[in-house]
């Protein structure tokens, strides 16, 4: 068993410090763990295969969920895209519509 003595250090209204001091461990206890690791089963092929089986479908879902966000994203920059030609495209048309008018009304204002 092990020895344990509490040395008291401070004492304050915030909290209190204190000191653990442990003595020698006694011979006559156990560890507390094992000293050698637990041993590990051994795996049959057709428990190898399953856990080969497994990590190739995980592998397959990552790659098609990689793709998946792919595809979204090229439609997404594909959209954004088209928007902006279109905005130009009002923008040009807004811009032509304006001049010629302004034209028209210079053209009157001679007249």
């Amino acid at each position: 068993l092990l020895c344990i003595q509490v040395k008291e250090l401070e004492k304050r209204a915030s909290g209190q410090a204190f000191e653990l001091i442990l003595g020698p461990r006694s011979k006559e206890a156990a560890p507390e763990f094992p000293l050698s690791p637990p041993k590990k089963k051994d795996l049959s092929l057709e428990e190898i295969q399953k856990k080969l089986e497994a990590a190739e479908e995980r592998r397959k879902s990552h790659e098609a969920e990689v793709l998946k966000q792919l595809a979204e994203k090229r439609e997404h920059e594909k959209e954004v895209l088209q928007k902006a030609i279109e905005e130009n495209n009002n923008f040009s048309k807004m811009a032509e519509e304006k001049l010629t008018h302004k034209m028209e009304a210079n053209k009157e204002n001679r007249e």
